[in-house]
């Protein structure tokens, strides 16, 4: 079966800061598709953030850049392999810069907790029990 990928990108303020803060997170840096301008952060096989500086994101949205620490536009939600996962991701977050962006969520069978990074884009983290998916 294919594996679709996904690109979400994102317009960042401050490129080099940005590029700290993900690859603090323990994400790495694609090389190839990077550049002055943009930072292509790999998170997993199918699932490639892209970072874009504001003039380079506007050669591909022809729509003004949205504030994200004043209004939403979008939740990006990634799994986590365990609670302490969650945790572990959330808390490296906060001690590069990230701020909270919501209650933790501990519903047993479902554990998350969000963040903003630098730009106010919020990240929700969560992990849910194998068993509970299953059925």
């Amino acid at each position: 079966m294919y594996q679709q990928m996904i690109f979400p990108n994102l317009p960042v303020a401050d490129l080099a800061a940005s590029k700290e803060f993900f690859t603090g997170l323990g994400y790495e840096l694609n090389p190839a598709f990077s550049d002055d301008h943009t930072a292509s952060v790999v998170v997993s096989d199918t699932i490639v953030v892209m970072l874009l500086d504001h003039e380079r994101y506007a050669d591909f949205a022809k729509k003004p850049i949205a504030d994200a620490t004043k209004s939403s536009q979008v939740l990006l939600a990634l799994s986590a392999e365990s609670r302490a996962k969650v945790d572990e991701l959330v808390d490296t977050a906060f001690s590069l810069g990230a701020t909270p962006a919501g209650d933790t969520q501990d519903h047993g069978f479902m554990y998350g907790r969000s963040f903003d990074d630098l730009d106010g884009h919020t990240w929700e983290i969560v992990w849910m029990d194998p068993a509970a998916i299953a059925g």
